[in-house]
């Protein structure tokens, strides 16, 4: 990252300064270098295709939402916890990778939500219970609180990505690097979560809406249940195996939503409820931050199947929609024979194999039809909004995870 003298960020109305050569700067250079695949879509044309419809939206709500949290991660706090990042450079821990979706957003677009929740409160615009004196600190149609709770889901999100990268030690090898770096990342990953996290919650509380508070917090709640239950559900058992030819997609679309709907679906309600929208407006917001993190969580699950090749080598999570449903289809027994015929002598699994059985079957077609259905749900839910710039970046956004 080249910087200037002194590079100048804005964020909000504050302006903030990043003097050259502090701890900071130099975090964010070598954040940078080195960064590798943190793209939502594997493929280069649906990258390609979800960066415009990100960046158009982007010039809708004022400005470039890759840098929303700035305020928090260039306080002098973190600044602290950046200095000790820079010492797991080199080494294998997933922290790094988290720490340079901070700073590197042009095409991977990761702060999706932020926009999201932006784009939102200025389609649906000042309500008719909104005081005149409220409206007239609105910003390109949009209410300074709702930029705020924009950041705070920012946060939240963040905050997660970073403790999710805390390291099993239980299932460490040699291979992973040695064991003192791992321990170090998994503390610093603890901190740096903790830290973010606890900027989101003052944020929050300084918003002075009880129920947007509760909203939020039901939110943090939903995400903890959701990440406890893929790490309780065994990848050899799964959710809902051995149904045979029915296949139910409703445990695997609750869990889902717990883990990567809830806060979006939240925030978009959150976001109508501080401009004072009546209850149908907060459904309907809901019912759209729902619906997309469904269609997007199907979309990213689904890249593997719909672009690689028979015999490539891909890797897959063994929790993704195409393959949860495969387990359903073949059932229990055939599944767990199938596992066992992609281990290689040194029992590590043979992807490409693996890949080839789940592609047999129906899951792959089922999981593209219910990614579908998400992103026209989505569709459906934002016409009750008034025709405008940021309802037409909406239904693109919306359209846009359709795309394989």
């Amino acid at each position: 990252v080249s910087l200037p003298n002194y590079t100048q960020l804005c964020v909000g109305k504050p302006k903030i300064l990043i003097a050259p050569g502090s701890s900071l700067t130099r975090w964010v250079s070598v954040s940078v270098r080195g960064l590798r695949g943190l793209s939502l879509f594997s493929s280069s044309e649906s990258s390609s295709n979800w960066s415009k419809v990100v960046s158009d939206a982007e010039k809708i709500v004022g400005y470039p939402t890759s840098f929303m949290s700035l305020r928090c991660l260039l306080s002098d706090e973190l600044s602290n916890v950046a200095m000790h990042v820079r010492k797991l450079v080199g080494t294998q821990h997933p922290l790094l990778n988290t720490a340079r979706g901070f700073v590197y957003d042009s095409k991977n677009n990761l702060q999706m939500r932020g926009l999201i929740v932006l784009l939102l409160s200025k389609a649906a615009g000042p309500s008719h219970a909104a005081s005149e004196l409220l409206t007239k600190d609105m910003v390109s149609g949009i209410y300074p609180s709702q930029r705020n709770l924009a950041e705070i889901t920012e946060l939240i999100h963040t905050a997660f990505l970073v403790h999710r990268g805390i390291v099993n030690l239980k299932e460490w090898t040699v291979s992973d690097g040695p064991l003192k770096d791992m321990e170090f990342g998994n503390k610093m990953a603890v901190l740096s979560g903790d830290f973010l996290l606890a900027n989101a919650c003052t944020g929050l509380a300084e918003l002075n809406d009880t129920k947007v508070v509760e909203l939020i917090s039901s939110a943090i709640a939903d995400l903890v249940q959701g990440i406890y239950y893929e790490n309780y559900y065994n990848v050899e058992d799964g959710l809902g195996d051995g149904l045979g030819d029915g296949v139910d997609t409703t445990p695997w679309e609750d869990q889902a939503f717990l883990s990567h709907g809830a806060l979006l679906a939240k925030s978009c309600q959150a976001a109508m409820q501080l401009a004072k929208h009546d209850r149908e407006a907060q459904r309907l917001a809901y019912l759209y931050g729902k619906h997309l993190s469904l269609g997007h969580k199907l979309n990213s699950d689904l890249q593997p199947f719909v672009k690689s090749r028979l015999g490539a080598m891909t890797s897959f999570s063994l929790s993704a929609a195409p393959v949860v449903f495969h387990r359903q289809i073949v059932g229990k027994e055939k599944w767990h024979q199938q596992l066992q015929e992609a281990k290689t002598l040194r029992n590590q699994l043979d992807y490409s194999k693996l890949l080839a059985a789940v592609k047999s079957e129906k899951g792959v077609s089922l999981a593209v039809d219910l990614c579908r259905y998400h992103s026209n749900r989505a569709l459906e839910a934002i016409q009750a909004f008034p025709s405008s710039e940021a309802r037409s970046a909406l239904e693109n956004i919306a359209s846009a995870v359709n795309k394989f």
